[in-house]
């Protein structure tokens, strides 16, 4: 198993054999481009030389945000987003032993169970834990049972709603049509 989301061999390398750099990407996944927020957690990296929620919770947070705020930017709001990255890897590191996997792995969870432990992160929602679990299921080799249940209606086969579906240029081209079709659709709407 590979992702193949950044278009970046390797960003996407680190997302795939690093669970925290995977979350760290969904968790980045706002107000930005999909690559953009996937292809974080190598510059967050390459910038600081972590790549383990102990590490980067430890991190002094001026010199975190430093590192966020290099050229490129690791995203568009580098002041609060170092802020949720260190948050984030903190309660890793409080409540699953800095093990990111843990979230998806530990005690064999099934999908629910996946869903509120990933809603219980700071910076994750409804819409984005299930587009998270999703992910794991699509790609990432989960197989909890009701994982497509869970992450309705991110885990449909088939369907082109978000990251959890891009595996290919043109899986992220059927993606972007399926955004801007809602966007439209969402201005439409408003009276």
């Amino acid at each position: 198993m590979a992702l193949h989301i950044t278009g970046d061999p390797a960003a996407d390398e680190l997302l795939t054999d690093n669970p925290l750099a995977l979350l760290v990407g969904m968790l980045l996944d706002q107000q930005v481009p999909m690559e953009t927020a996937f292809a974080g957690p190598l510059k967050i990296e390459q910038r600081t030389g972590a790549a383990d929620a102990t590490a980067i919770a430890a991190m002094d947070p001026e010199k975190f945000l430093e590192a966020f705020k290099q050229t490129p930017s690791v995203h568009r709001f580098p002041g609060s987003m170092a802020a949720r990255v260190q948050t984030l890897c903190q309660e890793l590191v409080d409540s699953w032993g800095g093990d990111a996997a843990a979230l998806w792995t530990t005690g064999d969870p099934d999908g629910l169970e996946v869903l509120r432990r990933l809603k219980a992160l700071p910076g994750f929602g409804e819409q984005k834990a299930k587009i998270f679990l999703a992910l794991l299921g699509k790609q990432y080799g989960f197989t909890g049972d009701g994982w497509r249940e869970a992450s309705a209606p991110y885990g449909d086969d088939g369907a082109y709603r978000s990251v959890a579906d891009i595996v290919s240029p043109e899986s992220l081209t059927k993606v972007r049509e399926h955004k801007r079709a809602m966007k439209a659709a969402a201005k439409t709407a408003k009276p």
